[in-house]
């Protein structure tokens, strides 16, 4: 079923039409990885669940034909408003204003459920949201400390920051960030903000360099700390896990599951939904039980693919990247 072509909002259903924005150069990571653990078929039906500036979407979309179909999500308001005139032409594309974790719902109200032929997760923070000063993301530009995937609405990082209780800061900071000092960095942002509060990007990387005593070689002592806000503010992990477990519903039998994690908790949580996917129901592992009995879900289509060194030196942002691909089985 062909899916009307628009852009939609999921808060207001606006149709946004293309807005000038910054313009960003995006490379994106692993691009012939996943148009091959995707499997294309010309006709078939794919889901870009993280657009960003549309690279891996491009792609896609040139191998299908008129009867192919692309969905795209992204929360991220400059995303939607930097689609170009090409892309807006496109009646086989369709660009969904949210939440990947709308997933299932926007697929069976297009009646599509067990219908789609492969999904991608590009998982973290794109290149134009780290460059974007004004994005808060990164401790190298100065900027308001907000660090939302979507800055329309919701708690920005500085407003937590300056609010949270010092047990909580440094939870976050460990838990998503695996910060060994985070009951020192805790302390310092929660002694800090009584004279000062904490708003600039600036602030909380000078803050944080000031409280670790140990520089870890070629990595600023802040790198930690900003990923962990971040993970925390957008419920990162959270939303990952949520939508791993709608994509069963969605993908048709020999459906491609193609997902890059860029930190060992995203690649974690990704490793594991597949791994107990392809080993079906738990059962006690001294019963007698067959494959069927067990209904898995997926199969591994392979092993973890990592970027070769040549693509790490023209895109140094993918040095991090490691791409996992599992195929959907007969319920």
């Amino acid at each position: 079923m062909r899916l009307n072509h628009f852009l939609y909002d999921q808060s207001i259903g606006i149709v946004y039409w293309r807005m000038n924005v910054t313009a960003y150069e995006h490379t994106p990571v692993l691009l012939d990885e996943v148009l091959h653990g995707l499997n294309i078929r010309p006709h078939g039906c794919y889901i870009d669940c993280t657009f960003g500036r549309g690279g891996h979407s491009r792609a896609i979309l040139k191998k299908l034909d008129e009867q192919g179909q692309l969905f795209a999500f992204d929360k991220d308001p400059d995303a939607i408003h930097a689609i170009d005139d090409q892309l807006h032409a496109d009646k086989r594309f369709t660009l969904f204003h949210g939440s990947y974790t709308m997933l299932r719902e926007a697929v069976a109200k297009n009646n599509m459920l067990h219908q789609v032929d492969g999904i991608l997760l590009d998982l973290g923070v794109s290149s134009p949201q780290l460059e974007d000063a004004e994005r808060g993301f990164s401790f190298r530009n100065d900027g308001p400390l907000d660090m939302r995937m979507d800055n329309s609405h919701g708690m920005t990082a500085a407003e937590w920051l300056n609010t949270a209780g010092e047990k909580d800061i440094a939870t976050v900071l460990k838990t998503y960030g695996e910060e060994r000092f985070a009951r020192k960095i805790a302390k310092a942002i929660v002694t800090t903000r009584f004279e000062n509060k904490i708003i600039t990007t600036r602030q909380l990387a000078d803050l944080i360099s000031k409280a670790v005593p140990i520089r870890e070689k070629d990595k600023h002592p802040a790198t930690r700390s900003f990923q962990a806000i971040r993970i925390f503010i957008n419920r990162e992990l959270d939303e990952l896990k949520d939508v791993l477990t709608q994509t069963i519903d969605v993908l048709a039998t020999g459906g491609r599951l193609v997902v890059i994690s860029f930190h060992s908790l995203e690649d974690r949580i990704v490793k594991r939904f597949m791994r107990d996917e392809s080993r079906g129901d738990n059962f006690p592992p001294d019963l007698p039980v067959t494959t069927k009995l067990l209904k898995p879900g997926l199969k591994l289509a392979g092993k973890a693919i990592y970027p070769s060194q040549q693509e790490i030196a023209r895109n140094p942002r993918a040095r991090s990247a490691v791409l996992r691909i599992a195929e959907r089985i007969a319920a």
